[in-house]
């Protein structure tokens, strides 16, 4: 079945060399605007691109304002920022996930708090959410606290795993019952919808990701989404060192981060956003022909859920149990067929080890399973 696999993959590829698990693709006029920001003089963080690529972004998403920082991670560091979080607040997010998501959580002084994932979305599930704010909170003043330990559970921050949406308009009206901000870890899912509506808008505010293994990418390079006026003039001035303007004067009126994207980060990131209907068409039609060739294999391909639209960011296969998943991930990178695991979940991380847990076993009945396989584009 693993050799069968790997001749698949390298028929959807059409080559014998060795296969990437994700590679960015450069077709359009990347070399073009990278050219024109080179003799503009201006490629640090002011520039025609970087406006640009927020009005790009924000209108991809329909979101009324995009601000750009330096990578994803730092748009989920800001967010959460926005949305209230403070030193010794608690975040509840999922335990299945990449590091940048608790790696923010802990850059506001607070900390992460796991609740469960769903099988069939990989990201947050609205069941165990709904259990553990149920079970182990109380509300005092309108505000979200935290029977066990006294603090306020400021946010809560589901990811949309491989750009499979999870099931964000449950954990809204969650978030609304509970007096929780909802912040979108939607660093994977550009492309991606749930009943229509763009991920990453779903909450008080949204945060991407254009790292080099992205759908698109701007080299390095993030993005924060939201609907509130206020909140992006915030992002802004945050991002930007928190200066305040002046012709000639460094005035800087609170402690702020030097998070904005360059722009030759933007150009790069414009051009991608003129081909990224291309990319998606492929990568979906990818997809389409893993599905079928998986579909009576002893293997699951994880496919998107009725009422959603996803990006197929990364393609993933479930195998029957961690033993023939091993053998399944060794077998391929052997044969130079990139494959790679899922997440070590965060609680059995030791910076997070010691954080509260509600029952995660579909997070950990999917980490002994779950492998990517190649999902570049190809063209």
């Amino acid at each position: 079945m693993i050799n069968e696999t790997v001749k698949f993959i390298r028929e959807q590829y059409q080559t014998d060399s060795f296969i990437a698990l994700h590679e960015p693709v450069f077709i359009g006029n990347e070399k073009k605007y990278l050219a024109e920001c080179i003799d503009s003089t201006f490629v640090s963080t002011v520039g025609v691109y970087v406006n640009q690529f927020e009005e790009m972004i924000a209108e991809y998403t329909n979101a009324k304002y995009a601000i750009a920082t330096v990578n994803g991670t730092s748009a989920i560091h800001i967010a959460l920022i926005l949305a209230g979080t403070e030193k010794n607040d608690e975040v509840i997010t999922q335990p299945l996930t990449f590091i940048a998501t608790c790696n923010a959580i802990s850059y506001c002084g607070a900390t992460p708090v796991f609740v469960d994932v769903d099988k069939d979305t990989m990201g947050l599930s609205p069941a165990s959410l709904s259990a553990f704010l149920e079970e182990s909170t109380e509300q005092k003043h309108g505000t979200c606290y935290n029977k066990t330990t006294g603090n306020k559970i400021s946010a809560v921050l589901p990811m949309h795993t491989f750009g499979h949406p999870c099931r964000i308009e449950e954990i809204a009206n969650i978030c609304e019952k509970y007096n929780i901000s909802l912040v979108e870890d939607a660093a994977e899912s550009l492309g991606s919808y749930s009943n229509g509506k763009h991920t990453g808008t779903f909450g008080k505010v949204g945060a991407f990701s254009f790292n080099g293994n992205k759908t698109i990418t701007s080299g390095g390079g993030g993005m924060i989404v939201t609907n509130d006026k206020q909140l992006a003039q915030i992002a802004k001035h945050l991002t930007t060192t928190a200066k305040a303007p002046h012709p000639y004067e460094f005035i800087h009126d609170e402690i702020g981060y030097n998070y904005r994207l360059p722009n030759i980060n933007a150009a790069l990131g414009c051009a991608q956003m003129e081909s990224i209907e291309t990319i998606l068409k492929d990568k979906r039609k990818l997809a389409t022909a893993y599905q079928q060739f998986f579909k009576n294999k002893n293997i699951t391909f994880f496919k998107e859920r009725s009422g959603t639209k996803a990006n197929y960011w990364l393609n993933a296969v479930i195998l029957k149990d961690k033993k023939e998943r091993d053998l399944f991930i060794e077998s391929t990178n052997k044969a130079d067929v990139m494959t790679r695991p899922i997440w070590h979940l965060m609680n059995n991380l030791k910076m997070f080890e010691s954080c509260q847990k509600a029952d995660i076993s579909n997070a950990t009945w999917l980490e002994e399973r779950v492998v990517n396989i190649p999902s570049g584009t190809r063209l």
